[in-house]
């Protein structure tokens, strides 16, 4: 089972494993955004998109920076992942 089937589905555990991944950072980020994830000495970056969105006229900066992480940060993960199912399915002979 080892050798036959688990090498045939490593590209498929990566891909969900990183949809998993960008789905927990996304859940925690919206619970801080609603003021449910951790509490405010605690740095996350929905809550600092929270904050920020009462000064979003005078410094947008305060709310597009931790969302851009965000999107950093999901978007990164799924591209590395996809380069690394690439690779591991690369027949090398």
């Amino acid at each position: 089972m080892f050798r036959e089937i688990l090498p045939n589905i490593y590209g498929t555990l990566a891909v969900e494993a990183s949809i998993r991944f960008s789905f927990a950072i996304l859940a925690a980020s919206a619970l801080g955004f609603l003021g449910m994830g951790v509490q405010p000495p605690t740095p996350d970056w929905g809550l600092m998109a929270s904050e920020g969105r009462n000064f979003v006229t005078r410094a947008p900066w305060m709310v597009v920076f931790p969302g851009l992480a965000i999107a950093t940060l999901v978007v990164g993960v799924n591209l590395l992942v996809d380069g690394l199912r690439e690779y591991l399915e690369t027949d090398f002979t």
